[in-house]
């Protein structure tokens, strides 16, 4: 059956077009358009006019795409920022208004499920015990699975736009803000995700798990690794990154101003901000869990949403 997935995510508008038989996902069309839903968000909790009725517009664009395409069923699924905003509402109603879709916001829980069930679709992690990373513009999830079966899950309110928002630093960034964005994302992984993550991923054990990024930070590391222009699912999938790697980027991409940014091969203009706080998310992971490898995954929530029947 062909189906299609709209992400109304925090940052970003994306949609999966598919076949799917069974476990199996033949990509047929895939588009992102990043509208900011999450500016201006994190101040009222109420989402603002102006990146509401961008986000309207595009997932009616990619409605009509859909169709063009002969998808079936097409599901449009909301996120952080739209689970999280008071307002709410007026999202939904600008949806239906817009392309005559039904906007269903997801819980944190429902998105780690399918974030899970889509990375394993992925043959070459078939049985590997698995710690899978998904950052997002408002939120990031933790889950820990093997064989099918996920064995933990948490949604935790970091994400790229969200962290930009609350760290807005200097152009160029300076020292500075590069270390206050660094130890509050040390604080916040000691006092939330530690306690939470630890029983389930002791230290002893983490030679025998597998870190996977999913998502489009790590996807944009992966084209920027590679000075691949375009997006070229067969060409990320896979792509592998040690935690020197990194950190490396890391360093680099907090030194440059934005203009210069936005001349890397690989790195959209337009997430040129938000791919400084990305990057020190996945960094701030590998230095507190011991990661030595991180495994680049191009499958996750619109993945398993298009195997979702309900």
């Amino acid at each position: 059956m062909r189906r299609a997935i709209i992400d109304v995510g925090t940052n970003s508008v994306k949609l999966l077009v598919a076949d799917v038989e069974g476990e199996r996902i033949h990509p047929v069309l895939e588009k992102s358009e990043q509208t900011r839903l999450g500016q201006g968000f994190y101040a009222s909790q109420f989402l603002q006019s102006g990146p509401l009725a961008r986000t309207a517009r595009a997932v009616a664009d990619f409605a009509q795409l859909a169709r063009q395409s002969q998808a079936g069923a097409i599901r449009v699924i909301g996120t952080s920022a739209a689970r999280d905003a008071l307002n709410k509402n007026e999202l939904a109603l600008a949806i239906d208004q817009a392309s005559g879709l039904a906007l269903e916001i997801i819980s944190g829980d429902q998105e780690a499920d399918w974030v899970f069930r889509g990375v394993a679709t992925d043959p070459k992690l078939h049985g590997q015990k698995l710690l899978i990373l998904d950052v997002g513009g408002g939120s990031t999830e933790f889950i820990v699975g093997q064989s099918g079966d996920h064995l933990f899950r948490r949604s935790f309110p970091v994400g790229s736009l969200r962290l930009l928002e609350t760290f807005p630093p200097q152009d160029p960034p300076t020292a500075a803000d590069l270390s206050a964005c660094r130890l509050w994302l040390h604080e916040f992984f000691d006092a939330e995700i530690r306690p939470a993550l630890e029983p389930w991923l002791r230290e002893r054990e983490t030679a025998h798990t597998q870190l996977v990024g999913t998502g489009g930070t790590v996807t944009i590391l992966a084209r920027m690794e590679a000075q691949m222009a375009d997006f070229d699912r067969e060409r990320i999938e896979g792509v592998r990154f040690s935690r020197q790697q990194i950190f490396q980027w890391m360093l680099q991409l907090w030194k440059l101003s934005l203009a210069d940014r936005r001349k890397i091969i690989g790195l959209p203009p337009k997430r040129a901000d938000v791919i400084l706080m990305g990057t020190a998310i996945y960094e701030a992971v590998m230095e507190h869990v011991r990661f030595n490898d991180l495994y680049v995954s191009t499958r996750g929530l619109r993945f398993g949403a298009a195997l979702a029947k309900t």
